[in-house]
């Protein structure tokens, strides 16, 4: 420990503009050290939208930071000493009140008072076991987390590079989810399974009900995209996969009832939005081969994040039973190498902007684009049907 907890930053904040698009944007950060916003399905706003809680490496270990978005001054929350993984804050997640953050440290989970910036452990996972992303109920009760047996410290290597990706997929790892009580009151399994569990996305609505994938390589994977209820730990498919039919990456609209994802059909590349019950999808074919994630709000504005050959972000419209686009909203020259430079677009609350992260200087730092008016934007790609 280092006595830093609480220290104050001043602001960063460069603003610029894409030559491209024109769209203007703002990186927030520019330490000469890594910083990142949280995983693209885990909303990082907090004190009513006002701040946004952050990863960085500055000062020489990973610790969480909460900026304040109008000014961009920044303040350090955590104070870690090893073990703070590298990629820990991607983990991170907010309770719905905008009060506590939750966090692993090492094999514990600890709860963070964003106020009084007090710790307090909510659970201490076996060593054997990987951690994961966590993911807070709509009601606040249950931090959820999927957690796989990896004796061998496997997974801790795929943040860099999927070192091992396919190999442990194949071993079918046992698996299981777990609700933690957000008042330290214990945690208890609510699914188990012997394959490979990861993303416990909670809906931002429905208290009992999360998302969970079936990881691996896409291709291999039987179904994975699943819905869990925590209540009673009934599981479901969502857009279940036929031959030649992959679908992933599933995030929460913010209704709370809709889940987004992207993926591909003999067809080509799609992406789409599914009920909640698996009941029902709609799904477009779209020029989109080259993104790896994608995120919206709603089921009208949706952004993917390209690749390292392409990287711009890209920007589709829905209207009228059709995806208009992609255009491009700016280039985010991001290197993909490792976690820690992974782009992971996600509109903000107010869909007029697109947080993300580049390592474009060297070290990964956080931006915002404003999105200009969709006609504005450059073309790339054609118009694609509705297929459902």
């Amino acid at each position: 420990m280092t006595g830093a907890k609480g220290r104050r930053w001043p602001a960063e904040a460069v603003m610029q503009r894409d030559s491209e698009t024109g769209a203007s944007i703002r990186r927030l950060t520019g330490c000469l050290a890594h910083s990142q916003h949280l995983y693209f399905t885990n909303p990082g706003y907090y004190d009513g939208g006002k701040k946004l809680l952050f990863g960085s490496h500055r000062g020489g270990s990973p610790n969480l930071f909460g900026m304040e978005l109008e000014s961009g001054s920044m303040v350090q929350l955590t104070d870690l000493s090893p073990p703070a993984e590298l990629p820990f804050h991607q983990l991170a997640c907010l309770n719905p009140a905008g009060t506590e953050a939750y966090f692993w440290h090492g094999q514990k989970l600890i709860a963070l008072d964003l106020r009084t910036l007090e710790e307090r452990g909510l659970y201490e996972q076996e060593k054997e076991w990987g951690i994961g992303l966590t993911n807070c109920t709509a009601d606040g009760r249950f931090v959820c987390v999927a957690a796989v047996h990896d004796p061998q410290g496997v997974m801790a290597g795929m943040y860099n590079g999927y070192a091992g990706f396919r190999e442990f997929f194949q071993s079918h790892p046992l698996s299981r989810v777990l609700a933690i009580a957000t008042d330290g009151s214990g945690a208890r399994v609510v699914h188990e399974d012997g394959t490979w569990i990861g993303h416990a996305n909670t809906s931002p609505r429905l208290p009992n009900i999360l998302t969970i994938c079936h990881e691996g390589p896409w291709d291999l994977v039987d179904q994975r995209i699943w819905g869990l209820d925590i209540s009673t730990g009934r599981t479901w498919k969502i857009r279940p996969s036929g031959p030649g039919e992959l679908a992933g990456h599933e995030y929460w609209l913010a209704d709370g009832v809709t889940i987004g994802y992207h993926g591909g059909i003999p067809q080509g590349a799609v992406f789409g939005f599914a009920d909640w019950e698996g009941r029902m999808f709609r799904e477009f074919v779209v020029d989109a081969r080259d993104s790896w994630h994608f995120h919206s709000r709603d089921d009208v504005l949706v952004v993917g994040d390209g690749s390292a050959k392409d990287p711009y972000l890209l920007l589709w419209r829905i209207r009228e039973g059709k995806a208009e686009g992609p255009r491009r909203l700016c280039w985010h020259r991001s290197s993909f190498h490792t976690h820690l430079s992974h782009c992971h677009p996600a509109v903000t609350p107010d869909g007029k902007s697109v947080l993300y992260t580049s390592d474009d200087l060297g070290y990964s730092n956080i931006y915002l684009a404003e999105i200009p008016a969709f006609e504005s934007l450059p073309e790339k790609g054609t118009r694609g049907e509705q297929l459902f």
